[in-house]
C-alpha cells in the first residue's frame, strides 16, 4: 500500500525532480461539484496519483476540487483514464502550462478544505452554480476593446503587480476573501454595465461571477480557463494578447510569461523587473520582485537583517526560530499584509548594500 503522505526532504525531492530523464506535463483544473466524503476521495487520488509518480498541490472539499499538478509523459495516458472513472470528475477540463517545462512541482501534496477557493462568503442564499457567461479569447478580447465594459481582476495585488489585461481594475488585496467586497464597492452603481472577469485558471472568477450576480449585477462575464487557457488560445490562433506580461502561477516556477512586456520594478534599487522569489531567510520567506543584481549583491534576502539571519549556521536559525512567533519583527515580513502598499519603499529604505 501507497504511502498517504510524502516523508522525503524538500531539498532530496527538488534533487530527484531536476535529475530526471523523462518529461511532465504540468496542469490545472478544477469543478465545483458536490463531494460526499471528500477524505474517502483525497487517500484514493494520493494512492492512485502517487504510484503514478505525480506532484502537485490539490485541495478537496464538500463543494469540489481545485488541483494544480504534474504528470510524467510516459504516465499521461493512465492518468486521464483514472480521472475519467471517477464520476465527479469526468471530462473535467484541463488547463496545459504555457511554458511546459514540467519543473513545477516536486512532491505531491492533497488536503482536505473547508472549502476549495476561500471566499468567506457567509450568505446561505448564495448560490455558486448561478454563474455568469463564459467568454473565449477572442471574446474577451472584443470585451476589453469594449470602453464601455469593465474588466476586473479577480487575483491577488501581487499577481496582477506583473501581468494583467489592459484597462482591469487590479483590486488592492492579499487574499480572494479580501477582493470580494472590493471589487462590489468598486462596482457600485454599476449593476447594469457589462462586467468581465478573469483570474489564473478560472476558478476565483467562477465564483466570484455568481458572488457578482447574488449582489445584483445583471451582465456578468468571466474568462474560460483563465490566463492559462488564453494564452493557450491565442497562440494557436494567431491572436493579439490583450494580457501583458508575466502571468503568476503558484508553483516552483512562480511565473509563466505571457508578453516581453516588464510592468513592474525591483523593491530593492527600481529598475525594470518582474521576477519573484522568497527571501531566503527560512524566517521570512518574504515573497518579493527581485532582480539578478540584487539577489547577488543581498544573497537572495530582503533587508540586512534577513542576510544576517540566513548566513548564520541552519542549528543557529533554528535556535532563533524556536519560542516565538514565525515572522516576528526581526525580519521584514511584518510588513506582509498591513503596510504592504509601501512595501519597496520599506526595503529600499531598509537595504543598505
Amino acid at each position: 500500500m501507497s504511502e498517504l503522505r510524502n516523508r522525503i526532504g524538500k531539498d532530496e525531492l527538488k534533487k530527484r525532480l531536476k535529475e530526471e530523464s523523462f518529461n511532465r506535463k504540468t496542469i490545472s483544473f478544477y469543478r465545483y461539484v458536490k463531494i460526499q466524503n471528500p477524505t474517502e476521495l483525497r487517500d484514493q487520488l494520493f494512492k492512485q496519483w502517487n504510484d503514478l509518480n505525480c506532484f502537485g498541490r490539490i485541495y478537496i472539499a464538500t463543494e469540489g476540487i481545485n488541483a494544480q499538478m504534474n504528470v510524467p509523459e510516459h504516465n499521461w495516458d493512465e492518468f486521464e483514464k483514472q480521472l475519467n472513472t471517477i464520476a465527479e470528475f469526468k471530462n473535467v477540463p484541463l488547463k496545459f502550462a504555457f511554458d511546459g517545462n514540467g519543473k513545477s512541482f516536486y512532491k505531491l501534496v492533497i488536503k482536505v478544505k473547508d472549502k476549495i477557493v476561500a471566499d468567506g462568503i457567509k450568505d446561505e442564499d448564495f448560490d455558486s452554480s448561478n454563474t455568469g457567461i463564459y467568454l473565449n479569447a477572442v471574446q474577451f478580447n472584443d470585451a476589453v476593446n469594449d470602453p464601455n465594459t469593465i474588466v476586473v481582476d479577480m487575483r491577488n495585488h501581487y499577481e496582477s503587480e506583473v501581468g494583467h489585461f489592459d484597462r482591469a481594475y487590479c483590486p488592492d488585496a492579499d487574499t480572494f476573501r479580501e477582493e470580494l467586497p472590493l471589487v462590489v464597492e468598486h462596482l457600485k452603481g454599476k449593476e447594469d454595465k457589462k462586467i468581465v472577469m478573469y483570474c489564473t485558471g478560472g476558478i476565483r472568477c467562477e465564483k466570484a461571477s455568481a458572488y457578482l450576480k447574488h449582489k445584483g449585477f445583471e451582465d456578468v462575464h468571466h474568462l474560460q480557463g483563465g490566463i492559462i487557457q488564453y494564452a493557450k488560445e491565442i497562440k494557436e490562433q494567431g491572436l493579439e494578447s490583450k494580457f501583458k506580461g508575466m502571468n503568476f502561477v503558484f508553483d516552483e516556477r512562480i511565473g509563466e510569461r505571457i508578453t516581453d512586456d516588464v510592468l513592474s520594478d525591483c523593491h530593492q534599487c527600481g529598475k525594470p523587473c518582474d521576477r519573484h522569489v522568497n527571501c531566503k531567510n527560512d524566517d521570512c520567506h518574504l515573497l518579493f520582485i527581485q532582480c539578478p543584481d540584487c539577489e547577488e549583491r543581498s544573497n537572495g534576502c530582503c533587508t540586512p537583517k534577513c542576510m544576517e539571519i540566513a548566513a548564520l549556521p541552519i542549528e543557529e536559525q533554528r535556535k532563533l526560530r524556536k519560542g516565538r512567533i514565525k515572522n516576528g519583527p526581526e525580519c521584514l515580513s511584518v510588513y506582509k499584509s498591513r503596510l504592504r502598499p509601501k512595501l519597496s519603499e520599506i526595503i529600499k529604505k531598509d537595504i543598505s548594500l
